[in-house]
Parts: C-alpha cells; sequence; structure tokens
C-alpha cells in the first residue's frame, strides 16, 4: 500500500452489462467460478438483510476512526460503483452512517464495504443503501488525518484494486479482478447451468453419491458398508 496521501481522479471500469451478470450469478458462485479466490473474510456482513450490489470498486484507505477520506471518494464515484473502504489497522468505530449514505446515493453509488464499523443502521434500510461492514457501532469519528482514495487496499483479508467488480450478498463480498470479469461471468453462468441440471436430478430423487460419482472414491478410501453395527462392537 501506498503511504502517502493521493486520490486518484481517473481508474477504468468493467462493463456494466458483465458487472450485472456476476451480481447475478451472486457470491457463492462467482467465488466458486473463479477458482475458490477473492472471497472477503465473513467478518463482513450486511447490516439489513436481503440487502445485494454489485458494481467497480472505488476503494479508500482511511485512517482508524477517521472518515475523512470517504468525503474526498465521494467527489470521485461515479454511478454504478461500489465503495471499498480499508483501514491502516482494526478498528470498529461506526465510520459510515445516514448522512454520508445520503451523499453517496446522491452520486450513484450502489453500496459500500467497509473493513470497519457503521451506524444509523435503521435510516440504511429505510434509504436502501447497501452496506457490509465488520461491526455496527455507534461511535463517531473525526477527519483529522488523510488516506488515500483508489489505489489497491487489502480489505479483509482480499486484494482490491481501483475498477476491480465487487460483488455482495447475503453470502458475503467477493472481488473479481476487472480484467478477468468477462471470463469469471461466464464460468459463473456455466456453473449455474450445470447446478440446474444437477439440481433437477437431487429433485428426482437421485443420489450425490452416483451423481458426482462418489462411491468408488470412498471404496478406495476405505469407506465399508455393514448391514449391522454388531460385528464392529
Amino acid at each position: 500500500m501506498s503511504t502517502q496521501a493521493i486520490a486518484v481522479r481517473n481508474i477504468a471500469r468493467a462493463d456494466a452489462a458483465i458487472i450485472a451478470r456476476l451480481q447475478a450469478a451472486g457470491v457463492a458462485t462467482v467465488h466458486e467460478a473463479q477458482g475458490r479466490s477473492g472471497l472477503l473474510r465473513p467478518s463482513l456482513r450486511p447490516v439489513w438483510r436481503g440487502a445485494a450490489v454489485a458494481g467497480s470498486a472505488v476503494t479508500v484507505l482511511a485512517q482508524p476512526g477517521d472518515n475523512w477520506m470517504l468525503h474526498v471518494a465521494a467527489e470521485l464515484c461515479q454511478p454504478g460503483d461500489v465503495l471499498v473502504v480499508a483501514c491502516t489497522t482494526d478498528n470498529h468505530d461506526g465510520m459510515f452512517g445516514e448522512l454520508l449514505a445520503t451523499s453517496f446515493a446522491a452520486r450513484g453509488v450502489r453500496g459500500l464495504v467497509i473493513d470497519a464499523g457503521c451506524r444509523d443502521v435503521l435510516a440504511l434500510e429505510a434509504m436502501r443503501f447497501p452496506v457490509w461492514a465488520r461491526a455496527i457501532c455507534a461511535k463517531g469519528t473525526v477527519k483529522a488525518t488523510p488516506g488515500s482514495v483508489n489505489i489497491p487496499v487489502v480489505c479483509a483479508g482480499a486484494l482490491v484494486r481501483p475498477g476491480d467488480v465487487v460483488v455482495a450478498d447475503e453470502d458475503g463480498v467477493v472481488v473479481v479482478e476487472r480484467e478477468r470479469a468477462a471470463d469469471v461471468a461466464e464460468a459463473s453462468e456455466a456453473r449455474l447451468h450445470k447446478e440446474n441440471l444437477t439440481r433437477a436430478r437431487l429433485a428426482a430423487g437421485e443420489l450425490g453419491l452416483d451423481i458426482y460419482g462418489m462411491r468408488d472414491k470412498l471404496r478406495e478410501a476405505g469407506l465399508v458398508y455393514v448391514d449391522s453395527a454388531e460385528p464392529l462392537g
């Protein structure tokens, strides 16, 4: 991460249609489709039920308990963006709430992912502004020390670069590299198609043991079926 306080005005973004396809696929599918990578820590949870979003990442590196750079980021966001906020050290303070959400919503920002605290949850739900946060905390913040906007950050254990695609829903948050977004969208849709076929077979009564060809592997691993547990006594 950069130690210089900078705010980068212009970043490349993924195509809106590709972002929509990734959102439709959902976090769990996207994570699997890109090789079980890009998942942020499960400590980030939606602050209200049913939230789901995808968009291009505008990244923020903030100081703990200081939301100054979120105000800077508001000026640099474009419609369809998702703000991703990392802190220079662990923090749970309520760095984001209703007033900032009002500002971001007016700019067309679709949601926020923050590895820190959030407050004003009922107001955010009433606004339908999606937020994934590490904690819900009423403790306010200051505006004293600059950070940076639109630099690579590590948020909840995952590297997020400006313009990468962020997908978030009830299952968590996953990041997709912008350059791979189209391929991951295609792989996600192929996975969904395969799952639909498997779902139909499971609903018809077939067993996963047979659909996934598990029986021989289980036998090789040493599993033995017996008609009664008595011989094992």
